[in-house]
């Protein structure tokens, strides 16, 4: 087996990294969305606003509070979550420092890029587009392919 350098990080860089790994998923940035819009929603409020299961928006909540980014309060049978302010703000700080930090001359640096087009399987005609076509296994005859 391998061994694995650890290096010792500052508690800063280890938090933001803590953050990012959180907020590195779809659904997890969705949720904050919607937290930073309208605080204090129950899981059931947020269910009803991202069409996934409630199991599945449960385990999104669980990572994010892990990451110590929302506060937990039981009021009776309900479960509130809110956003917590202080670990965005050291989210935002490094953030601002690191952009200060880059000289981006043009806009077109800061814009994503489209996602690749999906290939609709309708039949697999499509396949030739992309694949060699070799004439022997038409006709039984072996020649030779230029590649």
């Amino acid at each position: 087996m391998g061994t694995t350098k650890h290096l010792d990080f500052d508690l800063e860089t280890k938090a933001i990294a803590e953050i990012c790994k959180a907020l590195g998923h779809p659904t997890r940035m969705q949720i904050m969305t919607l937290l930073w819009t309208k605080n204090n929603r129950t899981c059931g409020e947020i269910v009803s606003q991202i069409p996934l299961a409630q199991s599945t928006i449960s385990k999104h909540l669980l990572e994010l509070k892990k990451a110590e980014l929302l506060s937990v309060k039981n009021i009776g049978k309900k479960t509130i979550y809110s956003i917590q302010v202080e670990k965005i703000q050291i989210l935002k700080k490094y953030l601002i420092i690191y952009l200060s930090n880059k000289s981006l001359s043009k806009l077109d640096e800061l814009m994503i890029p489209p996602a690749a087009t999906k290939i609709i399987k309708k039949d697999k005609t499509y396949l030739k587009e992309f694949n060699y076509q070799f004439s022997h296994k038409e006709t039984g005859k072996i020649e030779a392919v230029d590649l």
